[in-house]
Formats: C-alpha cells, sequence, structure tokens
C-alpha cells in the first residue's frame, strides 16, 4: 500500500531523490526548479541522505560538476530550468555523447526573450537533439514516477544515456496535488545500485573521458549514441511494466484517452493533457467523438505508436508549447509529420503553438481546436496548417 500525500510537483521530485539517495547532486538555483535543490539540501543537511551536495557558480558549472562526478562512478542528479538549461547547452552534449546517466529534473519554463519566468516548452524542446531521453509528466504523480524510473531507464546497459525528466513549471512544480508515494525500501530496490562498467576511479580499467575524437572514429561513435537512444525505446517499456508491479500504475511511451472511436485527436504533451481530458469528457456527452494521444516520451520519439494512433482518425491537430520559428509550426508538428509520413490512412494534419509564456490554456480554448478539427473532416481540406490559438493577431 503506498503512502498517501499532499505534494507539489517540485516536493515530490525531491523526495524521490531522496528515497534513491544519489551519490552526488551539483545544482544552481533557477525559478522554477529552485525548491528542488532547497528541498534535497535539507535532506542532506538533515543527514537523511549521505549525497555530496556542489553549490556552484553557475548551471554551465552544475552540468560540468554532473558530468565530472558521473564519469568517476557517482551517480549523479541535478535540476534547472529555462536560461538555466540554455547555460547547460554545451555541457548537455557532452554528457550524452560520453555515455553518462545523469538525471536532470528540467522545471519548464519559457525561454528569453523577453524574459518570462511562466511555462512552457522552449528550453526542453530546444535541448530535443542534444542526445537527452525526455520523458514529460502530466501530474505531478506523474512526476514523481517518472523521476523514479528514469535513473533504471538511463543506466540501463544497452542505454548508458542522461535523462531528462520534465514537468510544467507552476503548473505542476507549485500547484499541490494528492500523491501517492512508494515506500522507501521499494523505490531503493527498484532503482537498485549504480554499478558502472568503466569510470574514471576503476583502477582495474581506467579510462579517459572528454578526448578529441579524430574523423575516423567520430562517426561511429554517433552511430552508437543513435544505437542506444533506439535501444532506450524497449528499455524505457520494461522498465515501465516492472513499475507496474510495485505501484499498480501505468505508463507507455504514449497515452490514448478516448481513442478507439474517435474521427478527431490532438496531439499534445504536459499538464496541458489534463484541459483536453476534461474538454474530451464535455464533448463526449454531447456525442462528439473526439480522443487525445499524450506524448510522455519525447526522446526517443515514438513513431511507430503514434502513427498506429493517429491513423485510425481523421484530422489531428498537434499542440505545440514552443516555437521553432521554421516558418511551418513547432518541433512536435514536424517529429509527427515525419512519423505519419507515407502511411496509409494518414488523417490530415494542422499545428496550433500555444500556451506560450503561460499563456492560460483553457477548455474553451480547447474545444475551439476540436470544433476547427470537426470543419476540416466536414470539408475535406485542412487549410492553414501553421497555427496559433489564443493570439491576438
Amino acid at each position: 500500500m503506498g503512502i498517501r500525500e499532499r505534494l507539489s510537483g517540485n516536493e515530490a521530485v525531491a523526495f524521490a531523490m531522496k528515497q534513491i539517495n544519489p551519490d552526488v547532486m551539483g545544482a544552481f538555483p533557477i525559478t522554477p526548479s529552485t525548491e528542488i535543490p532547497q528541498y534535497f539540501a535539507q535532506y542532506v543537511d538533515n543527514g537523511e541522505v549521505d549525497t555530496e551536495f556542489i553549490a556552484v557558480e553557475s548551471e554551465h558549472s552544475a552540468m560540468s560538476s554532473c558530468i565530472g562526478s558521473e564519469a568517476a562512478g557517482a551517480r549523479t542528479v541535478t535540476a534547472t530550468s529555462s536560461c538555466g538549461l540554455a547555460l547547460m547547452w554545451e555541457m548537455l552534449y557532452v554528457a550524452a555523447s560520453n555515455r553518462l546517466p545523469i538525471t536532470l529534473n528540467c522545471v519548464n519554463r519559457a525561454l528569453s526573450g523577453p524574459i518570462n519566468i511562466n511555462n512552457d516548452h522552449s528550453d526542453s524542446m530546444g535541448a530535443r537533439d542534444s542526445g537527452w531521453i525526455q520523458i514529460y509528466a502530466e501530474t505531478n504523480q506523474e512526476a514523481y514516477d517518472n523521476m523514479v524510473q528514469a535513473f533504471r531507464i538511463g543506466e540501463h546497459e544497452k542505454v548508458m544515456l542522461p535523462v531528462m525528466v520534465c514537468q510544467d513549471g507552476f503548473i505542476t512544480s507549485h500547484a499541490i496535488e494528492n500523491i501517492e508515494l512508494l515506500e522507501d525500501e521499494k523505490v531503493k530496490a527498484f532503482v537498485g545500485e549504480y554499478k558502472p562498467h568503466d569510470y574514471l576511479l576503476k583502477k582495474e580499467n581506467p579510462v579517459a573521458y572528454g578526448a578529441y575524437d579524430t574523423a575516423a572514429y567520430y562517426l561511429e561513435h554517433k552511430r552508437q549514441q543513435a544505437q542506444a537512444m533506439m535501444d532506450a525505446k524497449d528499455v524505457i517499456l520494461q522498465v515501465a511494466k516492472e513499475f507496474e508491479a510495485i505501484s499498480g500504475r501505468h505508463y507507455g511511451l504514449i497515452e490514448e484517452y478516448m481513442m478507439d472511436d474517435a474521427e478527431t485527436a490532438i496531439v499534445i504533451i504536459g499538464s496541458s493533457a489534463g484541459t483536453a481530458k476534461e474538454t474530451i469528457r464535455q464533448m463526449r456527452a454531447e456525442g462528439k467523438k473526439v480522443g487525445l494521444v499524450k506524448i510522455r516520451v519525447f526522446r526517443p520519439f515514438p513513431k511507430d505508436e503514434l502513427a498506429a494512433a493517429l491513423c485510425k482518425v481523421k484530422a489531428v491537430a498537434v499542440m505545440d508549447k514552443a516555437e521553432s520559428f521554421n516558418g511551418q509550426g513547432g518541433p512536435l508538428y514536424a517529429e509527427t509529420c515525419a512519423a505519419l509520413y507515407g502511411k496509409k490512412n494518414a488523417p490530415m494534419m494542422v499545428d496550433y503553438i500555444y500556451g506560450l509564456g503561460g499563456r492560460d490554456v483553457r477548455v474553451e480554448s480547447i474545444r475551439t481546436v476540436y470544433e476547427a478539427l470537426e470543419k476540416i473532416v466536414a470539408d475535406g481540406e485542412p487549410g492553414e496548417t501553421y497555427r496559433y490559438l489564443d493570439v491576438r493577431e
């Protein structure tokens, strides 16, 4: 039986870290992720964990310290948001290319400028090609559960990649929800000890990290890194299956909501899925056959699973909480288009850029998206595919 609590997303993530008791945390504060290292530092000070907490002078230094400790064989965590993640940019690529399974909680916040402290996905989406696994949470419960699973995923011998566990700034990070925690001993047994094969302090087989990679080897190393990302799919699903056995909570790469007989659907990431689900419940009561696919795992991208779900409907709206500035849509739209390319029975599709800088996403807003999809089905033509939701033109 789990432990029933009321926690914010930041508290829940910090509590998961406490249960796991990592070797090292390197961190620098930035809103809205500041509370995570703050809570965890209290656990360190109280002696509830024996983690080495490294307070540094910037987020670049935070990730640098994490790289150093993970390369030395220590299980390592951190947390950041927005411009903090951007300041880590160089080191994100270093961590991934060196196959260091650092776990980072990204509390999603708009990326400057203009400066804004509210939620969208521009920070983590900007890092989507850095080689990190990316897992997104809709609720505080999912933020906690994803954090517990992340270590098993990244540290798997077929993966050995860093993992970014994302949650929406303020919406989940600071809002308090009912949550069910696992007992400490269950989490410890589930996550297990970190036993890397090679690390700097292993005297039996000394290795180097960060050496210059010549043209004779660089391409092969990138191919291996790409293969690890592909292999992560099966590992994520296996870890989720084992997690369900101890928690009763089921997770996949995607979540389908009322998709069995849906004629139109939206694709969405993060907390806005909750608003969309409420919209669906209301419209279903009116006889509308609407559904939703929530992306839980963005990297590796679940192309096959997503295509199978969407090819059952007539029209789809992809909801992007980040801009790509490519003149035709956001990052999730581009990935979804690629997943559906060449598929038989592929639906008509449009993209909506929404919620940037914390713009409210209401049931009424999502309803207009479904109404637009209904018109697309009636007309047999998607029209303008690059759209904005609730923007003052």
